[in-house]
């Protein structure tokens, strides 16, 4: 088999996304702990809209449990693609730089990193099994532009000493990551040509 079809099967394989889900699951639950004490000083009305990687998984989370139960919805799948891509790509970035600040490679930088790269990658996995909508699409940029509103107007970003003091570079770097990723979510299809090897169809929202 090649790799294509290892990656076709899989996306079909009970087992595997258990584990994917059991996994998103726990990544879930760290990280909005390690946005408590953040949350904690939060406003109210701020709250479903700062612990932005751990949303975004948690989106991922509900999708694949949907997904094992043959059901399915493009708006949790919408908004689980866009924001994993942009938060994943995000912390990504920031922690490269931030290892270039520090001059030197730390394990929870280097964790971090990785745990998020994996993020954005399960974006492109499970994209061949999500369904491409316009109210998808219509909530996911909603979400993505409010979003960067409060982190980058009202100050609700991760409190971090070099985002604090490039506020705006930042902000802008988010924005162009919110466009790229809703550019990808409508069509990266066209780039992506994966033949599901499935294809009764599940009930959608």
């Amino acid at each position: 088999m090649t790799i294509k079809q290892y990656w076709e099967v899989s996306l079909y394989y009970r087992p595997f996304l258990i584990f994917l889900l059991i996994c998103n699951v726990l990544g879930t639950i760290y990280g909005y702990d390690w946005y408590s004490g953040q949350l904690y000083i939060t406003p109210t009305y701020f709250l479903p809209f700062v612990p932005d990687s751990p949303t975004a998984s948690l989106f991922l989370s509900i999708a694949i449990g949907l997904l094992l139960f043959n059901r399915s919805s493009s708006i949790i799948e919408a908004l689980a693609f866009v924001t994993l891509v942009k938060y994943g790509v995000w912390a990504v970035i920031m922690n490269i730089i931030m290892f270039m600040i520090d001059g030197e490679i730390t394990i929870n930088g280097l964790m971090l990193l990785l745990s998020h790269g994996i993020m954005a990658l399960q974006a492109f996995y499970f994209y061949p099994r999500f369904k491409i909508t316009t109210i998808g699409f219509i909530v996911s940029f909603i979400w993505v532009l409010v979003n960067d509103y409060i982190d980058y107007v009202k100050m609700q970003f991760p409190y971090y000493k070099f985002i604090a003091s490039h506020v705006v570079e930042i902000g802008v770097l988010s924005i162009c990551l919110s466009i790229i990723s809703l550019i990808l979510y409508l069509y990266l299809e066209r780039i992506i040509k994966v033949c599901l090897l499935y294809t009764s169809p599940s009930p959608r929202d």
